[in-house]
């Protein structure tokens, strides 16, 4: 069985990955879906993230779950390494969905849900 060019990443219940979600089908997309909740954060794609991304941009500091953090929690993440931490244990800080669009050339990575960038994403896959 092949794997799926398009992999989102989140929390099946979140109004934002339900979007992305919805839109995928729309387009008629097939896509893997990482389910935070039960398979937990893929660690070993994480680094990959923050390289692709940024550590700051996968971090929601805006989440219910970031504010709900203590004082010293929030302060501690400093850099990548601390970031990384929290994130491995706490999959609900990171700001979702993530997307691998691994059929596009650069094999980019995108945080959040953005009709408009994905519509861009379509056009190079289509491209390559």
């Amino acid at each position: 069985m092949s794997t799926p060019a398009i992999i989102l990443y989140g929390i099946p219940n979140c109004d934002t990955v339900k979007k992305a979600r919805a839109w995928l089908a729309e387009q008629g997309l097939d896509y893997g879906f990482h389910d935070f909740k039960k398979q937990g954060v893929p660690v070993e794609r994480l680094g990959g993230w923050m390289a692709a991304v940024g550590w700051e941009r996968l971090v929601n500091r805006q989440g219910t779950t970031w504010r709900k953090l203590d004082a010293a929690t929030q302060a501690g993440v400093q850099d990548a390494a601390t970031a990384a931490a929290l994130m491995e244990a706490n999959a609900s800080v990171i700001k979702r969905p993530v997307v691998e669009w691994a059929g596009t050339a650069d094999g980019l990575v995108t945080v959040g849900f953005d009709a408009a960038t994905w519509n861009e994403r379509l056009a190079e896959r289509s491209k390559s």
